[in-house]
């Protein structure tokens, strides 16, 4: 062909062609991506753009091809990272650091808002059309509601219209329960829960933002993989699988098989489980629009939607409860279905015709089947078309509810949105005649014509019911309907909305809707499958967006029908699609099942899901609906689906009939089902309680187990069985073939629900037998279910009685509810017209109070039957009271079973809408454990006469009159005496041990408010403990001055101890088991609360003691801090708490190796195996009063150095004296506060006692005297045992010792050896291999020991000579430390390990609950046959008084300290006893580095404050393992306030010394240590006050609030004495600390401003720096500027904080002695001085005023908090001297005032006044 030539003009057309062209396309694309704001990327790459790929575990790799056909080219022209991997699942191409938003500015229009403009960054488009700015607005709406929206700019987008949700105006109402932290660049935030720590919640910062016009991506990593919801699909597990799943939300008519496709509902909403706390959080998407969702193993979570706005709330929750409440309270709550939609309902499709129905309806009928409502399917239609029925098949239609009614049911139709477009046989279809007039359509793309599609009748139109006058056609179609076929209730399907067609019968257009750019992962992957074009258009906008919200839509519009239609009569609608809000009007079932297995397990997730979505109305098709039911599966399928709460079994065309009856009226099946139905019926008023109380407070119906038992990791994943509420368990059998299930039995009590019984066990797996005939049914301990008499019909069943079913938990308590209405009108709750009982059972009183009374049922009902599980007895009396008359049941109205121990109360007549109390009166028989130990079986209980059952706690257990008998009781005014003998019915408990037949009990009524009991053998002495204790002289024989009556019970003897004033019985040991033979005694006592505190020395994990049966052993022992492990002290004492807020203290004098154990009657047992029981109560009544007391009987506090109160260092493993020196010099640098320094064994030569090691230590001595010089104090390590291998002469302790016979030997009838063991001591002339096992060690290495006997008189000589020539040859010091006193051993009972003598006392007939029990008592301890000399000659074996080695140790020590040094300094030690504390200070043992220690430091210090050891403390930042950072700042922060504040860590660790970890946490320290030294003159006053009065000096909270039963449990918080409140942090990470603020006005000590909260938990901010401290009004705290040592600070002038009250008043004192003298209070050489504030008038007076003039104070800064006026003049008085005139100042934003009165050098042992005036 010939080249063509253009002429001029032609080209000139062409290039103006190809201008117009140009622009036209650039119009084109304008239009088509928005505004000019909106970024059109190209496909090719950004060849300037090289990905910067992060180095992230792969679980975090957010997909950056989630389209399909990744490979390198194409990931890294999207700037992407590109790392294939062998696993196809995990993406190969991920995000970039070069993607995503920055921040470009930010703004707080107020504390609640935020606002920020957002820019993308530079990158490539993944599907075009991103928006270059975009708005970030963040609402935090409630406290525990955050809503943040992200959205273009520039132009508005599509946003879900919903009906419920609406911005708030309101702010909180208190404090944010999260933090929201935007990140700049790359744009992204973190929800934080602000507790302590603080935990992250949603972190969007793993993956980019992605927003483009139609894709909008958003990734969050998450705290857990314990997420739950999304929906809706088929979900085989209701805990989700992170493994990089991928879920499409996007409603669709499809069938839940099983596959990871899109269902009929539209649910961008998940919870997660954030730990065992309970703490959950949701997370909604606010998006209608296609969308996937995929869930990955970081664990994180990505949304990626086509549309609309990402519009997130964030609801956060103490436990997965709160949160389905919270999100209901933003969607709208659940309504109430009318009673009778509760019963049990049939359906089917294509019954053919109505003489079919009724043929379903007679035989169920005449089977007995529970049944209340009937459906007719689409065939009841002509033709399929809505609105009509069929005038042949169903002839009779329009009279078939009346012919349900007659007996009692309802009729419920069903109604599609497709209209036929068709006409009717007879004549015009007027339904949809009147829609076109009304153009009422969902049209085409033109906004006009009608879009056209085929569903069931054919060809058909879609209502639009977002568009009003569709709405109202509706509702009136609906009318008309109903009119002509009456019926109940409507129930809507085929509304995703469902087309047979794909889009339209025209098919859909080519353009970016129907064909968006990116197409989520759902059924078939295209968009307009089986539904509507997505251009088509309804009033809401273009399907595209509003398809998912068609159902919700319809819903809205049936609603009001429903209201039109049956006017005040409550009805219902339920609907196949839904969205987030549906439930507000709605129910739900899960859809087109099948007739499986799998899809009778699919069920329990699914309607699990339902209830966290709202929508608690739920169930799923039983028996199922495609498909032919076996009997067997549908029998099981019953009896779940009667447990459903929308329990309908339906099926569809062309199937086996599958309604009870088909299969048989004599059929398991039929049997079976009656039966549960029965039961349903039976539980209705409870069930229909629980749709109230998801109503008012949004609580969930079905419930997953994590939703109650959340603390238990087992639950979490259960998606098998669920519960009812929170008391009813329901266990299925959901596989063929099976009659023995794996079934969950959470912690708690479970009671059988068919037959009463309550089952064994607890928390664990167990195989439920459930033959074909049963479900699993469980009843929780702890609820009270309202029940009601079944019918066959609800309309029968509410005219029957009622009743309840009580179910006790461990405490023997329960509590429950009913809500009850007529069952069927609209609005009663919102219009009163309601009656709501609250049930609880305390103390075997039953009280039903009516909370509201709105409401008379018209059938008088009455309650008749009272069902109670878990009662031990008969009772004896079963009293009934309405408040004035009080009935006694006769015997016919009470049964009881003993084998169930089920209560039966029948024929009551307890009138519905009134109060009653029910009481029965059953003696509390509480079992105690006759086989304590391990091996227990029912021969061996048997054979001790006691009652083996297996159903009981403990299993083994005592007869109720085992024990002993009473005779010869001979009261006087001072006491009772009485006889008692054993009981011998029943045999000897322990053929090792002589029982004690006949004994005697001495009380004596020692004063007012205390006495004491001996139970002893009166023919044979026996070992009692030989510590003297300051008892009144003269018992207290006036009666009107006790505050006590004490009772003798008679068989099986007891005593009962009885406060008068409340008539509480404090102590009740009438109690089965009292035992007393040779090795073995119990006894138990009744308790009068759950609340007890003591008992040690034992770690526990709270301060309250747990009372479910748990056992402590105590047993002095070298064993560091562990759960439940005998520590190194013995405190047989507790304190507890009355219900009328009184406290008592008891003390068992017994120094035997014991046990004691609690059970939650509430009662405890005492087991010791030696010795008397010798018991002491002090009446209090306040806890402080009850520590005073105890203290005056075993001796008060010592009173320690004024320098013992400074900070103090000390390390195990110190190299030599020179990195002792260098630590002393960097502190003095760091100028941080610090008194003492220690050495421990390693200063020693070989570590024995009183040398020196003159080789690494030679320089020690000179150290200390230069430390000494300058202020500081030394403290050395002294342990007990003496080294027994050296060259006679060289080694004067062990020489002098043998010499004066101070050392424990063996009985002289089994040899005059010393009983040797092996400590520390090495022997002479080794050298120690560290790489040996220390058994080998000790075997090769340790010398042999000795172990003085500081019982002797002699010893305590030998003792202080030894210290004293150390003090005075070797080195000086200030205080003693005594360690390793339990005795400690390193090998068990004597070197060899080869005790002599009885082998019964090294290893009784009795072990009480020991560490290392089964080794004997000689574990780690000298033999118990060994033989020790009291001071009176006696001699008693260590067996006896093992516990008292430590205290028998403390006194010599603290003597020869005093007479060595001529001052008082201060002794530790670290086994202790009661009476310890008159000698000595303690400290909590070799604890861990872990966070747990600091709380348990706190448990600690306040049972030793109980115990009368107030100078106590733990070793900061632990002894063991390698210290965190944070958590040694935070331990030293905490430590500033033990009253022993030490540092101590042991050999090789690093170390953990304030300097050691930098200068920060030496600056964190120091500003901490300050705050300690500022008020060391208020922490000297409370150890006087410890000393002269036994106050605590740590103190709980509940000794200064004991009426606010909230502080009883408070062991995280502690008080310095009554005024300041100490609120450390004790966990990682934490920068917020949940701190209860007392029932008092409180100042911040930090700033001195009233913190305006009291009696109320409060979030306190705890940055890294700080520890939160507050002082109570009314009191005064005397201070001192602090200084590097206390010898300094004691120089400074005296401060006063004065912290006044609401009255202006306020109080305090002050102790001041030389700090250090021996017996200055006992000689008057101190000053006590009182301070008081009233009426603007700071007076001081003087009580004591001995103090040398050298140690006198003069008045400094006094510091006013509480100021509320502006002061004018502050003028100070003195007697004898002319006023003056202080200056001041005063802050009105704190209300402080301060003024000076350093200048007047005013010592304070001469009184003064000083007034400030107002202005």
């Amino acid at each position: 062909m010939a080249k063509q030539r253009f002429s001029g003009l032609e080209v000139s057309l062409m290039v103006l062609f190809a201008l117009v062209m140009v622009v036209a396309v650039a119009m084109v694309v304008l239009v088509a991506t928005g505004e000019p704001g909106t970024i059109k990327h190209d496909s090719g790459s950004d060849p300037d753009i090289v990905p910067e790929c992060p180095s992230i575990p792969e679980g975090e790799r957010v997909d950056c091809f989630p389209d399909a056909g990744a490979s390198r080219q194409k990931c890294l022209e999207r700037a992407c990272c590109w790392s294939p991997l062998n696993e196809t699942n995990v993406p190969w191409c991920f995000f970039s650091k070069n993607h995503g938003y920055s921040v470009v500015s930010e703004s707080k229009p107020d504390s609640t808002h935020i606002e920020a403009k957002l820019t993308r960054m530079d990158a490539p488009s993944l599907f075009g059309a991103d928006i270059k700015d975009l708005t970030f607005y963040a609402e935090m709406q409630t406290e525990n509601r955050l809503r943040f929206k992200i959205t273009d700019a520039s132009k508005a987008r599509f946003e879900v219209p919903h009906e419920h949700v609406q911005s708030l105006s309101d702010t909180p109402n208190g404090p944010l329960k999260y933090r929201l932290e935007l990140i700049q660049k790359p744009f992204g935030l973190k929800v934080w829960r602000r507790t302590s720590p603080e935990k992250l919640l949603f972190d969007t910062t793993m993956g980019p933002l992605v927003f483009a016009d139609q894709y909008l991506q958003l990734s969050a990593k998450l705290p857990s993989h314990n997420i739950y919801g999304l929906g809706e699909h088929v979900h085989q597990t209701f805990r989700h699988d992170t493994n990089w799943r991928t879920w499409p939300i996007f409603t669709r008519a499809a069938f839940p098989n099983g596959g990871t496709h899109n269902l009929y509902g539209h649910y961008p909403y998940f919870t997660c489980l954030e730990d065992t706390s309970g703490q959950t959080f949701g997370v909604f998407l606010m998006n209608s629009n296609a969308m996937e969702v995929t869930i990955q193993p970081a664990p994180a979570i990505t949304f990626r939607t086509i549309g609309g706005v990402l519009d997130f709330y964030i609801l956060v929750g103490e436990t997965p409860e709160a949160v389905v409440d919270e999100f209901t309270k933003l969607i709208g709550r659940p309504f109430i279905p009318p009673y009778w939609s509760l019963g049990f309902q049939l359906s089917r499709w294509d019954y053919g015709s109505l003489e079919e129905v009724k043929k379903v309806v007679e035989r169920n009928r005449q089977a007995g089947i529970p049944y209340d409502v009937h459906y007719t399917d689409i065939d009841y239609m002509e033709n399929n078309k809505i609105f009509t029925y069929d005038t042949d098949k169903f002839a009779g239609l329009p009279q078939f509810a009346d012919y349900m009614h007659d007996k009692g049911q309802k009729y419920i139709v069903i109604l599609d949105p497709a209209v036929s477009t068709g006409q009717r046989i007879n004549g015009p279809y007027e339904a949809l005649e009147r829609g076109h007039a009304a153009k009422v359509w969902v049209t085409e793309p033109d906004g006009v014509t009608p879009l056209l599609g085929e569903v069931w009748p054919g060809e058909t139109v879609f209502p639009d019911y977002t568009n009003q006058d569709c709405i109202d056609w509706w509702v009136d179609e609906i009318s008309r309907f109903h009119k002509e076929v009456k019926h109940d209730a409507l129930w809507i399907d085929m509304n995703e909305v469902a087309n047979f067609v794909k889009g339209g019968i025209k098919g859909c257009a080519d353009n970016k809707l129907n064909y968006p750019p990116f197409t989520p992962r759902i059924l078939d992957d295209l968009m307009y499958s089986k539904t509507l074009c997505m251009d088509a258009k309804h009033k809401w906008g273009d399907h595209y967006d509003v398809h998912s919200l068609y159902g919700y839509s319809m819903v809205l519009a049936t609603d009001k029908a429903s209201k039109a239609v049956f006017g005040t009569s409550r009805s219902m609608v339920f609907t196949r699609s839904s969205f987030p809000g549906v439930g507000k009007y709605s129910g739900h079932w899960l859809g087109d099942n099948s007739a499986s297995w799998n899809d009778i397990k699919w069920a329990i997730p699914g309607m699990l899901e339902f209830n966290l979505f709202g929508i608690p109305y739920i169930g799923a098709d039983i028996c199922g609906f495609f498909d032919n039911s076996t009997e067997e599966l549908c029998t099981r399928w019953m009896q779940v689906g009667a447990f459903y709460p929308f329990s309908r079994n339906h099926n569809a065309k062309g199937f086996a009939d599958q309604d009870p009856a088909a299969y048989g009226f004599d059929s398991l099946l039929v049997n079976t089902s009656r039966h549960y139905l029965n039961i349903r019926y039976t539980l209705l008023p409870y069930l229909y309680t629980l749709f109230y109380k998801a109503h008012v407070n949004g609580e969930t119906v079905v419930r997953p187990l994590m939703h109650e038992f959340y603390s238990d990791s087992e639950t979490w994943a259960v998606h098998k069985q669920f519960m009812w509420g929170s008391y009813l368990l329901i266990t299925p059998v959901l596989d063929p073939g099976v009659e023995f299930v794996e079934a969950y039995i959470p912690d708690a009590i479970w009671y059988n629900f068919e037959t009463g019984v309550k089952i064994t066990e607890r928390k664990a797996i167990i195989n439920m037998h459930l033959p074909a005939d049963k479900i699993g049914l469980h009843l929780r301990g702890g609820g009270i279910l309202p029940i009601q008499r079944p019918n066959i019909t609800t309309t029968y069943s509410r005219l029957h009685p009622m009743g309840l079913i009580v179910a006790l938990d461990d405490n023997k308590a329960a509590s429950g509810e009913l809500f009850w209405d007529d069952g069927d009108s609209r609005d009663t709750v919102s219009s009163g017209v309601y009656i709501h009982y609250q049930f609880s059972v305390a103390n075997d009183v039953l009280s039903m109070q009516v909370a509201h009374n709105g409401y008379t049922d018209p059938n008088n009902l009455k309650f008749e039957k009272i069902t109670v599980m878990g009662v031990n007895s008969v009772p004896a009396l079963v009293l009934v009271s309405d408040g004035n008359v009080v009935i006694t049941l006769n015997e016919s109205q009470i049964e009881y079973d003993s084998s169930t121990r089920v209560l039966h109360l029948k024929n009551l007549e307890l009138e519905l809408g009134k109060n009653y109390t029910v009481s029965w009166e059953v003696k509390n028989s509480v079992n105690i454990d006759c086989y304590p130990e391990e091996d227990e079986d029912q021969a061996k209980c048997e054979a001790r006469g006691c009652i083996w059952e297996l159903l009981s706690s403990p299993r083994c257990y005592y007869a109720e009159n085992h024990g002993y008998i009473t005779s010869n009781k001979v009261e006087t005014s001072s006491g009772i005496t009485v006889d008692i003998d054993r009981n011998t019915k029943f045999p000897s408990q322990r053929s090792r041990s002589r029982d004690i037949s006949k004994l005697r009990v001495d009380i004596t009524y020692l004063s007012g408010r205390s006495l004491r009991w001996r139970i002893f053998d009166p023919y044979n002495a026996r070992y009692e403990v030989p510590i003297h204790l300051d008892l009144p002289a003269i018992p207290e024989t006036d009666e009107t001055k006790r505050e006590y009556r004490v009772q003798i019970h008679d068989k099986p003897f007891g005593i009962q101890v009885i406060r008068k004033e409340t008539n509480e019985i404090i102590w009740d040991s009438a109690m089965p088991g009292f035992t007393f033979s040779d090795q073995f005694l119990q006894i138990s006592t009744r308790l009068p609360s759950d609340y007890v505190y003591g008992f040690g020395e034992s770690e526990h994990p709270t301060y309250k003691h747990d009372l479910n049966f748990h056992k402590y052993g105590l047993f002095a022992k070298d064993q560091p801090p562990g759960y439940k492990l005998n520590s190194y002290g013995v405190h047989p004492f507790y304190m507890a708490l009355e219900k009328s807020t009184n406290a008592h203290g008891v003390l068992l004098l017994n120094s035997n190796a014991m046990d004691v154990t609690f059970q939650p009657t509430p009662a405890l047992t005492y087991r010791t195996i030696g010795g008397i029981l010798d018991f002491y109560m002090v009446m209090g009544p306040t806890p402080e009063e009850v520590v005073q007391q105890y203290t005056e009987m075993i001796g008060r506090p010592v009173l320690p150095a004024y320098w013992s109160l400074g900070f103090q260092l000390c390390r195990y493993g110190y190299a030599n004296d020179k990195e002792i020196a260098d630590l002393y010099r960097d502190m003095k640098a760091a100028k941080i506060p610090y008194d003492v320094q220690y050495a421990d064994i390693e200063y020693m030569e070989r570590q024995m006692d009183f040398t020196l090691d003159q080789v690494n230590f030679k320089e020690l001595p000179a150290l200390v005297d230069e430390m000494r010089a300058e202020g500081m104090r030394f403290i050395f390590i002294l342990d007990p045992a003496i080294a027994g291998n050296e060259t006679k002469g060289s080694y004067p302790a062990f020489d002098t010792g043998i010499e004066k016979d101070v050392f424990i030997k063996w009985p002289p009838e089994l040899s005059n050896d010393i009983v040797w063991g092996k400590v520390w001591p090495d022997y002479p002339n080794v050298t120690v291999d560290n790489s040996l096992d220390w058994d080998t060690q000790v075997e090769l290495f340790r010398a042999f020991a000795a172990f003085p006997d500081f019982f002797k008189n002699g010893t305590a000589e030998w003792w202080g000579e030894q210290i004293k020539d150390f003090y005075k040859n070797i080195m000086k010091f200030d205080g003693l430390w005594i360690d390793m006193n339990e005795p400690a051993s390193f090998v068990h009972g004597t070197v060899g390990e080869n005790c002599l003598g009885n082998d019964g006392l090294e290893n009784p007939p009795y072990m009480p609950s020991l560490e290392s029990k089964l080794r004997g008592l000689n574990h780690k301890t000298l033999c118990m046959n060994s033989e020790q000399i009291l001071a009176s000659g006696t001699r008693v074996k260590h067996y006896d008084v093992h516990n008292l080695y430590g205290w028998s140790h403390t006194k010599p020590t603290y003597d020869a300290l005093l007479s060595t040094t001529g001052k008082r300094g201060v002794v530790v030690t670290r086994s202790t006893y009661p009476s310890s504390g008159r000698w000595a200070g303690h400290w909590l043992g070799d604890n861990y580095s872990a966070w747990d220690q600091l709380l348990k430091s706190i448990i600690g210090m306040m049972e030793f404050s109980i115990f009368g050891i107030p100078y106590t403390g733990a070793d900061i930042c632990g002894f063991f393992n390698v210290a965190d950072y944070e958590m040694c700042l935070r331990w030293m922060q905490l430590g500033a306030f033990y009253p022993f504040s030490r540092n101590h860590n042991t050999i090789n660790m690093p170390r953990q010394d304030p300097v050691a970890w930098g200068p920060d946490f030496a600056a964190m320290s120091r500003d901490v240590l300050n705050i300690r030294y500022t008020l060391l003159p208020y922490l000297y006053t409370l150890m006087y006050e410890a000393h002269v009065h036994g106050n605590t000096v740590v103190r709980p909270l509940l000794h200064e609030f004991v009426t606010d039963e909230k502080t009883w449990d408070i062991d995280r918080q502690f008080l310095w004495g009554p005024a300041l409140l100490i609120t450390p942090a004790l966990d990682p990470g934490v920068t917020v600390v949940r701190g209860y603020v007392p029932n008092d006005r409180w100042y911040d000590y930090h700033t001195g401003k009233a913190v305006g909260v009291q009696g109320q938990f409060v979030d306190m901010d705890t940055p890294l720096t700080k520890i939160n401290l507050h002082v109570r009004a009314g009191h005064i705290l005397p201070w001192q500027k602090p200084e590097n040592n206390t010898h300094y600070s004691r120089l400074n002038p005296l401060g006063l904080i004065v912290a006044l009250n609401d009255e202006g008043v306020a109080y305090g004192s002050l102790f001041w002695d030389d700090g250090e003298g021996i017996n200055t209070v006992q000689n008057g050489r101190y000053l006590l001085t009182t301070f008081s504030v009233f009426d603007r008038n700071l007076t001081s007076e003087v009580s004591v005023n001995g103090l040398a003039e050298a140690d006198r104070l003069t008045l400094g800064v006094v510091r006013v908090w509480g100021v509320t006026e502006e002061v004018s003049q502050v003028t100070m008085k003195v007697a004898g001297k002319t006023d003056t005139t202080l200056d001041h100042h005063y802050n009105p934003e704190i209300q402080e005032l301060q003024f000076d009165a350093t200048s007047l050098s005013h010592t304070i042992e001469k009184s003064f006044t000083i007034i400030w005036t107002k202005t």
